[in-house]
């Protein structure tokens, strides 16, 4: 039990930080008139939008086969080589 002490001072820290931010924040709210808040909802709303008006197009995503397959990098097409020619076969005597 006594190696968990050091988690003391940071939770004694962490609590009194949070007291301290609760205190601050509590004055810094002052109450909004329910009526004034519409009033400002209302032209935010009447105002024209920025965001262009289009929808992008989604690709057409394939069927999954539940097989990971990679895509080809190669864009070159595939030279096969002519078959070699066989050696001449020796004669053992």
């Amino acid at each position: 039990m006594e190696i968990l002490l050091w988690l003391v001072p940071p939770a004694v820290v962490t609590v009194l930080a949070m007291l301290w931010v609760s205190w601050l924040g509590r004055e810094g709210r002052g109450e909004v008139d329910r009526e004034v808040a519409v009033r400002r909802l209302g032209q935010a709303l009447e105002r024209p939008s920025r965001v262009p008006r289009y929808v992008a197009r989604t690709r057409e995503r394939d069927r999954s086969t539940g097989i990971a397959v990679r895509p080809s990098r190669t864009s070159a097409p595939v030279r096969h080589l002519p078959p070699a020619e066989e050696p001449p076969q020796r004669r053992v005597s």
